[in-house]
């Protein structure tokens, strides 16, 4: 007799139509029988979950359609530490000035053959060149965003643009000598203005620097949160209700086999196959490795975390605890296990590294290619990935219960 079979759903699933149709399109996928095991309804309460979740909404904190600057703060979210240098007002990250003084002497130097552009380099004008860079030099310190950041793109674009602010005050013929407004303490009108011209230049492209990191920051956050935020809240909310209604859970999963067969997983001889995804995988290799097991023969899991919740938080039944030196011996009533996890995948975890097997061998992990059709949340792409359902055929066909 050949024997179905059993697949074990992992969170956030409340659909159990929905869930079915899964089933019977990964079952002709693999040509084998399956039989869906269905215990969304006793998981987490996801109705509310929204309510609990902060929400990145740049134009709340606006009244206004026009694009001046209203002092209006940022979004709270969007205030923290983006850049991973030293506060403003500090020496900024070492050697960081330097490099930007540097590419700005090497601009000024590139475009000295131009008669419209730069800076002269007679000998009046490169004390004034001098005094400029310390001037830059200075005002550095007090960016808030400059002065923190190593990325090389940015300084060298930042360097440019302060190359090219110096080769702009060249003061035409006729005008006050540009020597001495740029040397100037601010006494002569002059002076103060083009040392008010330099500050305002640096002031400018710190403001441009930060506005683009939060601009990408606040879009990331929204992406991250409208397509992974939901899947993770619901994640977490599966597991803590798991933590806590084990029996029922795993009561529902008996029940199921039980309707095929209440022989089949009782023993070595009726041992069942399982195909199980997430939090599924989890609840599978705890019913198998229980003091009074559901006997198993052939494991297949995907996007699960049965190795990751061991080392966190041991599971009991006949499984030791995980101390870092040698593998955790699966009992007997668990045969073979194969572990499939998608590269971006937060939620997928690996078991070979955890576990081995009663004869010593380890659980196959094996990676499956991303799709570029899954978008950022991939913990639920597996049941449509031809490469998940090769495996699956694989795994079951090397079984001698298949």
């Amino acid at each position: 007799m050949t024997e179905p079979i059993f697949v074990i759903h992992g969170v956030a699933n409340r659909d159990p139509a929905r869930f079915t149709a899964a089933v019977a399109a990964l079952e002709a996928a693999c040509g084998v029988e399956m039989v869906p095991v269905y215990w969304g309804d006793l998981g987490a309460r996801s109705q509310f979950m929204s309510m609990t979740v902060p929400a990145w909404a740049p134009s709340a904190a606006r009244t206004t359609t026009t694009l001046r600057d209203d002092s209006q703060p940022a979004p709270a979210e969007l205030t923290f530490d983006l850049l991973p240098g030293p506060p403003p007002g500090t020496a900024g990250n070492a050697g960081q000035w330097p490099r930007v003084e540097e590419e700005i002497r090497h601009v000024l130097a590139d475009e000295s053959t131009d008669t419209t552009a730069g800076l002269r380099h007679d000998e009046d004008q490169q004390l004034d060149l001098q005094d400029a860079l310390a001037l830059l030099a200075d005002e550095w310190t007090a960016t808030r965003w400059l002065a923190r950041t190593d990325d090389p793109d940015l300084l060298r674009a930042t360097a440019h643009a302060l190359a090219h602010a110096l080769g702009d005050l060249r003061m035409s013929e006729g005008d006050e000598p540009y020597g001495d407004g740029l040397r100037s303490t601010g006494g002569s009108e002059g002076g103060g203005r083009w040392r008010a011209a330099l500050r305002r230049r640096l002031q400018d492209l710190d403001r441009i620097a930060g506005a683009a990191v939060q601009a990408v920051a606040g879009r990331a956050n929204h992406a991250l949160r409208m397509r992974i935020g939901p899947g993770t809240t619901n994640f977490l909310g599966d597991v803590l209700v798991y933590q806590r209604h084990q029996a029922a859970i795993q009561a529902r999963v008996r029940e199921t086999i039980d309707r095929v067969d209440p022989r089949l997983g009782r023993g070595p001889d009726t041992a069942v196959r399982v195909v199980a995804h997430s939090l599924g995988g989890v609840i599978a290799v705890d019913m198998a490795t229980a003091a009074v097991p559901v006997w198993t023969s052939s494991l297949v899991t995907f996007g699960s975390q049965a190795a990751f919740f061991h080392v966190c938080d041991p599971r009991g039944g006949q499984l030791a605890d995980y101390e870092g030196e040698k593998h955790v011996a699966l009992p007997p009533s668990l045969t073979r296990w194969v572990n499939l996890w998608e590269p971006l995948d937060m939620l997928a975890f690996c078991a070979s590294r955890v576990f081995c097997h009663h004869d010593g061998a380890q659980p196959q992990d094996i990676p499956v290619p991303h799709s570029a059709t899954a978008g950022l949340w991939t913990h639920s792409a597996y049941w449509d990935m031809p490469a998940v359902a090769a495996e699956i055929s694989k795994a079951m066909a090397a079984d001698p219960h298949s």
